[in-house]
């Protein structure tokens, strides 16, 4: 794949847009050559609800990242989202073998930590170790080669829907494209936005996407917390559209251009025009009151995430503070209502550690796109990529099949 095999390609299935980057890999970064975006049309909160439509946008995205970066692309990560994710810590206990930690010992202990029950219509996505103890002592990142005769381990399990999961990796492999894995975007966005110690000290991941509002709690250097609210910028859209009296497209221009989650500021003498649906003539409107349209959406959704951050326990250990990612994030006064409903420090996330084209996707709208590269450099640098991937093997099966047919 690609130039010299060192391609990797993040794919964001977003809402309101479908995103395809592609990046090369060196010994210790990762450049941007290929880049593609177009609206979304197939997806809702997240989720698949037309695979054709879906299909199709992954079809577009691709064959033009690919013309951009001069490259075939075969495999992506893919991120995941949506009301159907779910998170839940879990904590498993082994014996040590050999009263030596060793790679099999910890495989054990993840898979005890993993020996829930679930729904059968739910699966593991992803399984994030937190630390581990080996007698009673805690906080080990890395218990390889410690002496002991218990072994435990604290994860955090994201589980999905497995139609939803199955219909992701569906649209990809319709397109000849191998799944090498999925990707909670909070997760991914957090790999693009947060530093180290950021995560270290205890940070938020707000992503405020189209459909859906996604956060992670990180904390000690790991996810502790994750959680999804099914509110998102096109609700605000929707209130426009509703309060203004005109059509959704016009909405979502009004929002971008003219739109500010906060009023306070704003001149009762400054004013906007619109064309309301069945009119002729566009009607002039004040821009106080479509910000205050915008203002009541927002404050309901920082309301939500603050219980949230209070139900995850760990809001009194977020020092770092929030950090806010996704198309909602960049409206004119969001870090200031942030801040006023949280009582934390908030800023806004745009992602960087890569190279090349990175000016194209300076934007906390791509931070999940970025992340799914980051990411991927991580698993494949340190040589975790494992081929025996559910998602790999079978999307291969169906590539070969195809290939064999055709």
């Amino acid at each position: 794949m690609g130039k010299n095999g060192n391609i990797i390609v993040g794919l964001d299935l977003g809402t309101t847009k479908t995103c395809a980057i592609v990046g090369e890999l060196s010994k210790d970064r990762i450049d941007i050559i290929g880049f593609s975006s177009i609206p979304s049309r197939g997806l809702k909160k997240g989720m698949v609800i037309n695979i054709e439509s879906t299909t199709e946008a992954i079809r577009k995205v691709i064959e033009e990242a690919e013309l951009m970066a001069g490259c075939k692309i075969n495999a992506v990560y893919t991120g995941i989202a949506g009301s159907h994710i779910k998170g839940l810590n879990s904590h498993g206990v082994v014996g040590i073998r050999d009263q030596e930690v060793k790679k099999h010992d910890v495989s054990r202990v993840i898979e005890a930590a993993k020996a829930i029950a679930i729904p059968l219509d739910r699966e593991i996505i992803h399984v994030i170790p937190q630390e581990f103890i080996v007698d009673e002592q805690d906080g080990i990142l890395d218990p390889l080669g410690m002496s002991g005769v218990r072994l435990e381990a604290k994860v955090h399990l994201v589980t999905g829907a497995v139609a939803s999961v199955q219909n992701i990796v569906k649209c990809a492999n319709r397109n000849g494209l191998v799944v090498r894995e999925l990707v909670l975007q909070p997760l991914a966005s957090s790999e693009s936005t947060i530093e180290e110690d950021e995560k270290e000290l205890g940070v938020a991941l707000v992503d405020i996407g189209g459909g859906t509002t996604d956060i992670a709690v990180l904390q000690g250097g790991s996810i502790r917390y994750t959680s999804v609210l099914p509110l998102g910028g096109n609700h605000l859209t929707s209130d426009i559209a509703v309060g203004l009296r005109i059509p959704l497209n016009q909405s979502e221009e009004v929002k971008i251009h003219y739109g500010g989650a906060s009023s306070a500021e704003i001149s009762k003498d400054d004013t906007i025009e619109v064309t309301c649906m069945g009119a002729k003539q566009p009607r002039t409107i004040s821009k106080k009151f479509l910000c205050q349209i915008i203002q009541s959406r927002v404050e309901e959704i920082f309301n939500l995430i603050d219980k949230e951050l209070i139900r995850s326990g760990y809001k009194e250990f977020i020092a770092s503070g929030v950090v806010l990612t996704g198309g909602t994030s960049m409206l004119q006064g969001v870090v200031e209502v942030g801040e006023r409903i949280l009582d934390l420090p908030v800023r806004i996330g745009y992602p960087n550690s890569v190279g090349g084209l990175s000016e194209i996707v300076k934007s906390p709208v791509y931070a999940t796109a970025v992340g799914l590269l980051l990411y991927g450099k991580h698993h494949e640098s340190n040589g975790n990529y494992k081929k025996a991937n559910k998602f790999t093997s079978l999307a291969q099966s169906i590539k070969n099949w195809c290939e064999e047919v055709f």
